[in-house]
């Protein structure tokens, strides 16, 4: 005789739904990486425009240079500001996963609990069967004895 939790199914399910959140979690964490490195490409990349266009103004640069570069740094910050946009959707898409994987967690450790605290009681009944056997055993061997 085994113990059987009768929830398991029902565990089993919530298993399945953590392990799919935690899938979901780990998919919006790289995507969220991915779209902050390439904003920080894009900082880094206007960084260093403005910085070479610093130094090359020192020694002397063409006015039509610099209106290429001024408009390279334009279409450069709009990209920013889009992967500014993308990199906060992508980071309340993740706390919004993140959430809901320890949510699911949550329910999972309830039915893990349940199963214990059942086993628990079951293993505390077994023992109580087998000393009440033990128990009619001993009257039985003490009462042919003493015939």
């Amino acid at each position: 005789m085994g113990y059987h939790f009768k929830f398991e199914k029902i565990m089993s399910v919530k298993e399945r739904e953590k392990n799919e959140a935690l899938s979901a979690y780990n998919d919006s964490v790289k995507r969220f990486e991915e779209v902050a490195e390439k904003l920080y490409e894009l900082l880094k990349k206007k960084e260093d425009l403005e910085s070479y266009q610093s130094m090359k103004l020192v020694s002397g640069l063409p006015v039509l240079e610099i209106r290429h570069h001024q408009q390279f740094i334009v279409n450069l910050q709009k990209s920013i500001e889009q992967y500014q946009k993308m990199v906060q959707n992508a980071r309340n898409h993740m706390l919004f996963q993140q959430e809901k994987l320890m949510h699911k967690n949550i329910e999972v450790k309830k039915f893990v609990k349940m199963k214990e605290k059942g086993l628990h009681e079951f293993l505390e009944e077994v023992k109580h069967v087998e000393a009440k056997q033990m128990d009619d055993i001993s009257i039985q061997h003490f009462v042919h004895r003493g015939s």
